[in-house]
């Protein structure tokens, strides 16, 4: 039997790609190895956010090709996309793939060993006009499963590669999400995650339907007791979307909006489409509806031009807001965006001190905000054992605070009543009362 491995790199979109090729080959009667064993054929799964993960893509290449140098190497995904002539050129590479075409991976891979010829079918991203369905029916996780049901990006903000490598949106159609959603259900999962490049934008390419009746469709499966989403652009968000959330009953208390900065110059330097002000009412809004709704968010630090004062905007915006949890990024330039080529751009040093302060208040707004809830009976879903400790399991609740407790490993893919007692750093520690 002929040997697969894949190396992802970048989001929840590549992994679930990943997982949709490997059941390709596993279907063909490939069976599917450890990314670090040898295999016949290798699938690299790129990622292009920042130059460092082209890199990074570079390197696994590399890798593959040292665990055996006979292997067949596949490179997919979004550096093959935006860069597919400087792919081509990496020693050792046989199959060059772009966003497009994953549903072929398994053929384009046979016939590049028949023919022993390079093959690339990367095509203008620009002109794909329909979502390409690629279904998991195994989901790995046995607790959460995602579901991709959008592609594309329109916004083009001023640091970002994704619109050129993923091209413009395109939303899967509701009776296919329905359709795989229902078998998830059926295999068992309790938690559902509505992934995608862009999932604020579904339907405004079919112009009837928004993500709003998506959640809705979703929340009448009885199995399905969360439903998650994936970061959404804050502008999605108002109070008619809320109303019709809250009445769902299922949709997880949980918002991961990207901000990348609190100071209004620079969000228009990134061509970002709000404003500070837009941004708080926005999360208002939700609080409004979900009192205890965990607030996630992204933020870029040392992004061109971004003066003192202007990062002070943002570590002061970020004090108002209380996030739950937020994610730092030190601006790294991609090439092929606009802010590449911004002259003015910021020292490495001043970076690092700049990001090191955001995450030392992002830790203490974490704790402040999971601190509200020790002595409160919490609703977790247990997903895994605890890394570092053998006698706990860990899991999440739906406004996305992550809890420890005794192991019960019956009731991993459970949703459990927890009662919280403590706080540590960045987990709360409860008791289990009863199955949810």
């Amino acid at each position: 039997m002929n040997t697969v491995a894949c190396y992802t790199l970048g989001c929840k979109v590549n992994q679930y790609e990943t997982e949709a090729m490997e059941e390709i080959f596993e279907k063909e009667g490939y069976k599917i190895v450890n990314e670090n064993e040898i295999a016949d054929i290798y699938v690299i799964n790129t990622c292009t956010v920042t130059n460092l993960s082209d890199r990074k893509s570079r390197q696994f290449i590399s890798k593959a090709k040292k665990n055996n140098k006979d292997a067949l190497i596949a490179v997919v995904g979004c550096y093959s996309q935006v860069a597919p002539e400087e792919v081509s050129k990496i020693e050792g590479v046989d199959v060059i793939i772009g966003t497009t075409d994953r549903n072929k991976i398994v053929e384009l891979c046979e016939k590049a060993k028949v023919n022993k010829e390079k093959i690339n079918v990367v095509k203008n991203i620009r002109t794909q006009k329909e979502f390409e369905t690629i279904n998991i029916k195994d989901i790995k996780s046995k607790t959460r499963a995602y579901i991709k049901i959008q592609d594309g990006c329109n916004q083009f903000c001023s640091y970002c590669i994704i619109p050129y490598a993923r091209g413009p949106i395109r939303s899967r159609d509701l009776d296919d999400i329905i359709k795989e959603t229902k078998k998830l259900a059926e295999a068992g999962f309790k938690e559902i995650v509505l992934t995608g490049i862009h999932v604020a934008s579904y339907g405004k390419d079919k112009k009837d339907i928004s993500l709003i009746e998506v959640l809705e469709e979703v929340g009448k499966i009885d199995k399905i007791q969360r439903i998650r989403l994936s970061s959404i652009e804050p502008t999605l968000i108002d109070h008619d979307f809320m109303e019709r959330i809250v009445k769902i009953g299922k949709v997880c208390d949980h918002f991961h909006l990207s901000l990348q900065s609190g100071s209004p110059t620079v969000l228009k330097r990134m061509n970002r489409k709000y404003t500070p002000e837009e941004y708080k009412n926005i999360v208002d809004i939700i609080r409004q509806y979900m009192p205890n709704a965990g607030i996630t968010t992204d933020i870029i630090v040392g992004f061109p031009g971004e003066t003192e004062e202007e990062f002070n905007e943002t570590y002061e915006f970020v004090k108002e807001i209380g996030f739950s949890r937020i994610h730092v990024f030190k601006y790294s330039p991609r090439r092929g965006t606009p802010a590449a080529k911004h002259e003015n751009q910021v020292d490495g040093n001043i970076k690092s001190i700049r990001s090191e302060r955001l995450i030392s208040l992002g830790e203490e707004q974490m704790k402040k905000f999971n601190s509200n809830f020790i002595d409160a009976t919490l609703s977790v879903l247990f997903e895994e054992k605890s890394k570092k400790d053998e006698n706990f399991m860990e899991g999440y609740t739906s406004n996305y605070i992550r809890v420890k407790a005794k192991k019960d490993l019956s009731l991993i893919g459970s949703i459990v009543n927890v009662n919280i007692k403590e706080g540590k750093d960045d987990y709360l520690v409860g008791e289990i009362i009863n199955k949810g």
